[in-house]
């Protein structure tokens, strides 16, 4: 297995790439509201990928993937195919941005509340983001990447719900997908999860949780991935950097970087 130890050169495109990826999501996020179509979600991103950031959008043709963002809502999984699909009241929506900005990746996802949710919809989309971001505070330098699935998996089922075990987070950079696979959930012996973290890594952590059992299909589309038990689903992802004392988040929004500054916590 051969993973990337990122230079300081590669490390300062990756911010770019990562900043920019967050920036995305950002401008559709008011746009997202009942009656408006996936299709209109994809256009806005697109757009602003291309004609504002001069970047690429990754999924565009990947591996014949016909848009250029992933739009998941409720039941989906992940992979959803933007299209006619109308929000309403009460969606859970994941939306997952790639971008490629001077050769490298940026790549993050988030939910969105379309209206009001339900208990359930609210406690699943809050329980995921906590998940992610308790994996995200294991990694540093010596830590291994089975601390970090074991806290995704241990905070996830502590509310019965369930891990999605078939996709799981990647290394990044030149690459939309590099070396290691990062599961988010623990296996004890597992080769993949005794991985040693090292300064200059760089991956995504992105944990899937559904509200019901962690089984799921692909939909004819060949794209479109949904739960068995027609359960809801949600996902977060973070680009994360392995740095000398810690881990840097290359995709914070603008909300999430003030939560993390001294003026912010003090508050």
């Amino acid at each position: 297995m051969s993973i990337s130890i990122k230079n300081p050169a590669e490390i300062k495109k990756m911010r770019v790439a990562g900043r920019l990826a967050a920036e995305v999501l950002e401008v559709v996020a008011p746009h997202i509201k009942p009656g408006v179509t996936t299709g209109e979600l994809d256009r806005i991103c697109h757009n602003h990928i291309v004609k504002v950031q001069r970047a690429i959008p990754a999924p565009l043709h990947y591996k014949g993937y016909p848009k250029s963002i992933c739009t998941s809502i409720n039941q989906q999984v992940c992979h959803g195919v933007p299209g006619k699909k109308t929000l309403k009241r009460g969606d859970i929506l994941n939306i997952d941005v790639t971008i490629i900005k001077n050769g490298y990746h940026g790549d993050t996802s988030r939910m969105f509340i379309v209206g009001e949710p339900s208990v359930l919809a609210q406690r699943l989309v809050a329980v995921t983001r906590e998940a992610m971001f308790l994996g995200i505070d294991k990694i540093r330098p010596g830590a291994t990447l089975g601390d970090v699935g074991l806290a995704i998996q241990k905070h996830v089922e502590s509310y019965r719900f369930s891990v999605v075990r078939e996709y799981c987070g990647h290394g990044i950079g030149r690459q939309f997908h590099e070396e290691p696979q990062i599961l988010h959930y623990g296996i004890p012996k597992n080769p993949q999860s005794s991985i040693v973290l090292r300064a200059g890594m760089c991956f995504t952590v992105e944990p899937i949780v559904n509200s019901g059992s962690r089984y799921v299909k692909t939909l004819p589309d060949g794209w479109t991935v949904v739960t068995k038990d027609r359960g809801l689903s949600a996902q977060w992802e973070h680009t994360i950097l392995v740095t000398n004392d810690g881990h840097e988040v290359l995709t914070l929004s603008t909300e999430e970087r003030e939560q993390q500054s001294p003026l912010a916590q003090a508050s």
